[in-house]
């Protein structure tokens, strides 16, 4: 996790990752931007691509192909400096109810996980829980392993965008 330093937004709005069973994990951070404008950091590819990728991993965002409709699709194309070809994460929209809550499928391996995200107003800021359903224990062992590492960094580079008035 990286250095937090007291009183500010970060410091206040703490990330809390948690195993639930299994298979799931549950993400949760409270954003202080109305739920309108939290949603559009998720839904809308120009904001999204600017905070998803954690930037202390090498990771470099070579496209952000988003339909962010019930029934759209997604399609992230990544690069790392370690690896020859480019690494794609792709999945569909199951359901999107603006400002409320994006469901997605992960469908770039037979592991990939079934993803909830639910944005709740309170008094002017926004509480944001990530919830990822994977199809077994393994699955979700890996995921805790790699890239679920990174979601307290990612929330706090959105929690930085949000600050700058996305």
């Amino acid at each position: 996790m990286t250095n937090v330093k007291e009183g500010s937004t970060a410091a206040t709005n703490r990330t809390a990752v948690e195993r639930k069973s299994d298979r799931e994990l549950v993400v949760m951070r409270t954003f202080d931007a109305p739920v309108h404008t939290v949603f559009e950091a998720w839904s809308k590819p120009e904001l999204f691509q600017r905070w998803w990728v954690p930037k202390s991993v090498g990771l470099a965002l070579l496209s952000c192909d988003m339909d962010v409709r019930t029934g759209g699709s997604y399609r992230l194309v990544f690069r790392h400096p370690s690896f020859d070809q480019p690494m794609a994460f792709f999945g569909t929209y199951r359901e999107v109810v603006p400002n409320k809550r994006i469901v997605w499928t992960n469908e770039e391996s037979e592991q990939g996980a079934v993803t909830t995200v639910t944005f709740e107003e309170m008094s002017g800021k926004t509480r944001v829980t990530l919830h990822e359903l994977y199809p077994t224990t393994a699955a979700l062992d890996e995921a805790l392993a790699g890239s679920a590492e990174g979601l307290p960094e990612q929330f706090d580079q959105l929690d930085e965008l949000l600050a700058g008035g996305a």
